[in-house]
């Protein structure tokens, strides 16, 4: 941590270039993820049950279109997460990372290494649960 003139409490470069590497490797992960998801939903599931029962066909069409639809939701929230990922990368450039929106004050390490794109301590997210 370290103090300014003004007194603003920030993370040092050192702990922010150590945040930095934490959340590109999630990004990277959140975007392989996110293709995995997409591959998904964008598969046309076609298992050859052509030859089976039209009962099982239904089945299987209902059960597609469920999976379809979750998976949808799935990749959205991805997406979100991946963009609050980036955001957070953004603080780190401006250097206003890890300071909590509502109280100013630094949010924990521990936390921030749990939730990297956290911009509530724990303190100000109880307080507005």
């Amino acid at each position: 941590m370290k103090k300014e003139d003004n007194l603003v409490v920030r993370y040092s470069d050192k702990d922010l270039g150590s945040f930095k590497k934490i959340i590109e490797e999630k990004i990277s992960k959140a975007q392989r993820d996110l293709e995995l998801i997409r591959s998904a939903y964008m598969n046309d599931g076609n298992n050859g049950t052509e030859d089976t029962s039209p009962t099982f066909k239904a089945f299987e069409e209902g059960s597609q279109t469920m999976s379809k639809e979750a998976n949808t939701q799935l990749a959205i929230r991805q997406e979100k997460f991946i963009r609050d990922l980036k955001n957070a990368l953004i603080r780190i450039e401006n250097k206003t990372y890890g300071i909590c929106r509502v109280t100013g004050k630094l949010i924990s390490k521990k936390r921030l290494k749990l939730v990297p794109h956290a911009t509530l301590s724990i303190e100000a997210k109880n307080n507005i649960s």
